[in-house]
């Protein structure tokens, strides 16, 4: 076996292998507490919420190894199975241009990888979220979403491929740098696009309607300094039992989303709490910082990929025997996850810092115990474990343990 074919495959499952392994720690370390409730939270979660939580948690942590095995498989499939280069030549022989057998490559690879993904999707959707009450997506509805999902998918990226593409034939050996400008136009725009025009084709959302909510929202916005088109209410019901707030977009396209399932929870102060934490992000700059970040990784990973098209042993050792641009970069897409894997905890370790600053600013604006009541009933409600394994959730979570989270809010609040 060539070396790079060696490495790639050894790379491959030990990734498998620990993620098999923190999704063993985590199922262990949670049912190891189920029948104790953390004491901060002793006299807010009942014991049997406590315990919903952590089958939910179990639950889904065992599926998700499932998912990591097939995943496993199918890259292997695609790369050394050779199913990328009979995909490839299926497309050469129809005997088109290079620019439409390329985008025919890449966009039917991304319909098949869709499908691959299809049955993992419905049993998380009808299986586990059901069995646990927080499924409300009937067949009809998660049909239609699959269906506008692919048909914009394909309405969007059809021609971005076509431009990439010929980007990459056409503009020598810095195409990297163009291909890198139009990605980075593209994302800003789709974040500019999306509240607006993209997200109402699957939700509906209506305007917070006046009162004692919108009175405190108007009064947080002014003290914040935050200019958005709109403060909307988003039938996220409709699917889901979880609840949740957000704001998008950027610009003068801002809007603040809450979910129906989070107003039907908590009180009007506690809204405003969990806002001031949104918020939060905004004043600290994180939405920025994290676009810079991935705008600066994107420039490095295009000068990456310009370079190991060059390389024979790229195509060849990752089961590829007709090189191009378009396989270069479909074996990009599909390799360097496996060798970025491992950065996965300092990412979740830069997010849970910033979680913790957004908690800062939300302490000043409302005081720390509605924020804490705010997330004692989101724990509850949305069966958030409150006793992760430390080394997954060091790996893994993107928001700190919720005891830990609490027990920051009421040090800094004395």
């Amino acid at each position: 076996m060539p070396m790079f074919s060696l490495l790639f495959v050894l790379v491959v499952m030990l990734g498998l292998g620990l993620r098999l392994w923190l999704r063993w720690r985590q199922v262990s370390y949670v049912r190891n507490h189920r029948d104790a409730v953390p004491a901060v939270f002793a006299e807010k979660i009942s014991l049997s919420a406590h315990r919903r939580a952590a089958d939910y948690t179990i639950d889904r942590t065992r599926f998700g190894g499932f998912e990591n095995m097939g995943e496993t498989v199918i890259v292997l499939a695609w790369t050394l199975g050779g199913g990328l280069d009979a995909l490839n030549r299926a497309w050469l022989a129809l005997g088109l241009s290079p620019l439409l057998t390329g985008t025919g490559v890449l966009i039917s690879a991304a319909v098949i990888m869709g499908l691959l993904d299809l049955p993992f999707t419905l049993w998380r959707t009808f299986v586990i979220e059901t069995r646990h009450g927080f499924n409300h997506t009937t067949p009809g509805v998660f049909a239609t979403d699959l269906i506008k999902q692919t048909l914009l998918a394909l309405f969007i990226g059809t021609p971005l491929v076509l431009l990439i593409l010929w980007l990459m034939q056409r503009m020598g050996g810095w195409w990297w740098l163009w291909v890198w400008a139009v990605w980075t136009a593209f994302t800003l725009g789709l974040a500019w696009a999306y509240p607006r025009f993209i997200a109402p084709l699957f939700n509906t959302f209506t305007p917070l309607d006046d009162g004692e909510l919108r009175t405190r929202v108007g009064r947080l916005l002014d003290r914040a300094g935050f200019r958005s088109r709109g403060i909307f209410v988003m039938d996220g019901s409709r699917r889901s039992g979880h609840g949740n707030a957000y704001f998008t977009g950027f610009g003068r396209n801002k809007r603040i989303v809450f979910f129906d399932t989070l107003l039907n929870t908590l009180e009007p102060d506690e809204v405003e709490a969990v806002l001031a934490h949104e918020l939060g992000h905004f004043r600290h700059r994180h939405v920025l910082k994290a676009m810079v970040l991935m705008t600066t990784l994107s420039l490095a990973g295009f000068a990456l990929l310009a370079w190991l098209m060059t390389q024979p042993w790229f195509y060849a050792d990752l089961g590829v025997h007709s090189p191009s641009t378009w396989s270069a970069l479909l074996l990009f897409v599909i390799a360097l996850p496996q060798f970025t894997y491992l950065l996965t905890p300092l990412f979740s370790w830069r997010s849970r810092r910033q979680e913790f600053e957004a908690d800062a600013y939300a302490r000043t604006q409302t005081g720390a115990a509605p924020l804490i009541q705010a997330l004692t009933k989101l724990y509850r409600d949305n069966s958030s474990t409150l006793t992760p394994d430390p080394v997954h959730s060091a790996f893994y979570d993107s928001h700190p343990p919720a005891s830990i989270r609490i027990q920051h809010l009421n040090a800094a609040s004395r």
